[in-house]
């Protein structure tokens, strides 16, 4: 456990040096908050919508953190420790490949959860926001579609042949999540060809299912996205545990 924090804290600070996510992950959300916020104001999300575009959208917002780390942020680190025979060299040292690992996903889990903290204070202070349903549930939820989202990038990371390959590979997982699955765009005023696309992403059902509960709507509404949201998050694992190189 001592060798976890001391870890723990030294990837943390090299992680803030680095900038990305500090960008990505912390900045980026929160000036997404600010440009919507200032274009939609408290007007309802689309034409005929019962709510406002912040009840509509905060679940969204809160998914650019995740998206980053698990779908980008992940299969370089990976990718990029393995090419450089770091994980090979930690196999002979007292901190194991694992350890290295899990590490970087607390690191990206808590990206996540200050930039959900950062995007609901900057809704609530700047455009009076609030949550209709109930804030554990949503959390949990939560929890749920960032493993699932670390999940994909454990995956790619890890059977990702070389750096180049996990970075072609994250792009095109990353760049259409992030704008067609409605962390960016609001899912609604998309037309219907491209909701039907964007239905397949696994980020829009995580979407999907934090929307659902955030506006507390019905139960029914929320078993689907959870189930895919959950076999994504299984059939990755699987894969993962199963092919990941460690060189």
């Amino acid at each position: 456990m001592r060798t976890f924090k001391t870890m723990l804290k030294i990837e943390s600070r090299l992680s803030v040096r680095g900038m990305d996510m500090v960008i990505f992950a912390l900045c980026m959300p929160v000036v997404m908050v600010f440009i919507l916020g200032i274009i939609f104001g408290d007007r309802p999300a689309y034409q005929g919508a019962p709510y406002t575009f912040f009840e509509q959208s905060f679940g969204a917002l809160s998914t650019i953190a995740v998206c980053a780390g698990g779908v980008m942020g992940l299969p370089l680190l990976v990718s990029d420790y393995r090419q450089k025979h770091i994980l090979k060299r930690f196999q002979v040292t007292p901190v194991s490949p694992a350890m290295i690992l899990a590490v970087h996903v607390t690191i990206y889990a808590a990206y996540s959860l200050v930039s959900l903290v950062l995007v609901y204070a900057s809704a609530a202070l700047l455009f009076g926001y609030r949550m209709q349903g109930s804030p554990a549930a949503f959390l949990l939820c939560y929890i749920l579609v960032m493993l699932s989202m670390f999940s994909i990038g454990m995956m790619v990371g890890g059977i990702a042949p070389d750096m180049k390959s996990a970075s072609v590979a994250a792009s095109v997982l990353y760049f259409p999540m992030l704008i067609f699955s409605g962390a960016t765009l609001p899912y609604e005023v998309m037309p219907e060809p491209m909701q039907k696309a964007a239905g397949l992403m696994p980020l829009t059902q995580g979407i999907k299912l934090l929307k659902a509960v955030s506006l507390d709507q019905e139960p029914v509404t929320v078993w689907i996205p959870m189930a895919v949201i959950t076999g994504v998050f299984l059939l990755c694992s699987c894969i993962s545990l199963r092919f990941f190189r460690w060189e």
